[in-house]
């Protein structure tokens, strides 16, 4: 999550995880959309560095990124659940 700090990470990352537990509809706690956003928003991140796009930067863009990362992981860790 570049240009901000940790503690305005951790609340992008818990405001992303949130919007993603409500859009996904899972029921997850506050540290697990923490956990999720902040994840979330780190390998979208990679992921849009290795494929060469920039990143949003600010507030709003890593809070969108986190979003969208946070869905990602949701649905992923849903796929795995489902496989086993």
């Amino acid at each position: 999550m570049t240009g901000i700090g940790w503690f305005a990470a951790i609340i992008i990352g818990a405001i992303a995880g949130w919007l993603a537990e409500q859009f996904m509809k899972s029921n997850m706690g506050l540290l697990m959309n923490i956990i999720l956003g902040i994840g979330g928003a780190l390998i979208l991140n990679a992921i849009l560095f290795a494929l060469g796009v920039g990143t949003l930067g600010g507030w709003i863009g890593q809070l969108v990124i986190g979003f969208i990362g946070a869905c990602l992981l949701i649905a992923l860790a849903r796929m795995i659940r489902r496989a086993t």
